[in-house]
């Protein structure tokens, strides 16, 4: 009798053991979902800085809500619920653009390690409109007022100038002051190729180098730097 009773209790272990195993856990239950509504959110962000990007291809940061619903097919609320403003949006559709484009421009060099490598880049900006047609047009637009642009890509391009500057014999002292002015000087080239067209990239490589007076670089050096053949 005891023997069929145990035999009867260690089936019914079985059983349940085989249903336990076969229930989705509560963590998986609850990561599912969690995944579902993370995936969505990024779906959404991605088509909403698309459109943006977009809008200032065609509008620059005067680009409105509507433009922006418009464009992404949503309600201005989703707008504000993933960025909070118009101008958040537009500066992370800026920011991303310019971050994709970077990462092509190095050609999978690391930004920061070579001074000669961001004067490259620098000069690739010069020439982004046949590669680059819609970012050409969102510089076009943006560089109208560039301290759109600087707000918005500025902070990491001041930090890959930081890596850059010592190792490549630029001038530290009153740093800050001399990044300022090549700043400025850098937008006011950016925008006579992009927005006046009144320089070609040749005549804005020359206004590079002249702007490069601003590290005590050597007029040799500045024209070293900007004469070199670049990379597709």
């Amino acid at each position: 009798m005891h023997g069929a009773v145990d035999t009867s209790l260690y089936r019914l272990g079985n059983m349940v053991d085989k249903k336990q195993a076969t229930r989705p856990s509560a963590r998986t239950a609850v990561r599912e979902p969690g995944g579902r509504q993370a995936a969505y959110t990024a779906r959404n962000r991605a088509a909403l800085i698309s459109a943006a990007q977009h809008v200032l291809a065609e509008f620059g940061v005067e680009g409105t809500v509507e433009q922006l619903v418009a464009q992404a097919q949503v309600s201005p609320a989703t707008i504000y619920n993933y960025f909070g403003s118009k101008e958040a949006l537009l500066t992370e559709a800026l920011s991303q653009m310019w971050q994709h484009w970077l990462l092509e421009a190095y050609n999978g060099k690391q930004p920061g390690e070579s001074f000669d490598d961001m004067m490259d880049v620098c000069r690739k900006l010069f020439r982004v409109g046949k590669s680059h047609p819609l970012f050409a047009q969102v510089l076009n637009k943006t560089l109208k007022d560039p301290s759109f642009i600087v707000a918005a890509v500025g902070g990491d391009a001041l930090s890959t100038l930081r890596n850059a500057a010592s190792p490549g014999g630029l001038a530290m002292s009153d740093f800050d002051k001399r990044v300022s002015l090549f700043t400025h000087s850098l937008a006011g080239i950016m925008q006579d190729v992009h927005v006046t067209r009144q320089l070609a990239p040749a005549e804005a490589d020359v206004s590079l180098a002249i702007a490069l007076s601003l590290w005590n670089l050597s007029p040799a050096e500045a024209s070293r730097l900007t004469s070199r053949p670049l990379s597709s």
